[in-house]
């Protein structure tokens, strides 16, 4: 039954389409298969198992406990209230408005994590 987790991988690729990482469940791996964090609740944690962060509604917070952004619909915004990006269905653009990164079969908040934590 291996071979079904590898089917069912969700994929994280950048703007020219290279894969940069996956999520399989709650963990984060990059584009060479090392993992590069975990979900656990509303926390997130590096490889190491060090938390970054935790997302508490639509308010992602730094280890710290400082606010680092805001989640608003399809929008991201920084703590400073400026827009960073926006994710529309499995794209994700900058502020700009270009396109920076493309997910494959990823929920909405394993692209948020991935977008705040590991691009």
């Amino acid at each position: 039954l291996a071979f079904l987790n590898v089917a069912f991988a969700q994929r994280m690729y950048d703007g020219s389409g290279h894969q940069i990482g996956r999520v399989d469940g709650e963990r984060y791996y990059d584009g060479s298969g090392h993992q590069i964090g975990r979900v656990d609740g509303d926390r997130i944690y590096d490889g190491s198992g060090r938390q970054l962060g935790r997302i508490e509604g639509e308010r992602i917070y730094n280890a710290s406990g400082s606010q680092i952004g805001r989640i608003d619909g399809e929008r991201l915004y920084s703590a400073s209230g400026s827009q960073m990006g926006r994710i529309d269905g499995e794209r994700i653009y900058d502020g700009s408005g270009h396109q920076i990164g493309r997910a494959d079969g990823l929920r909405r908040m394993q692209i948020i994590v991935y977008f705040y934590f590991f691009m």
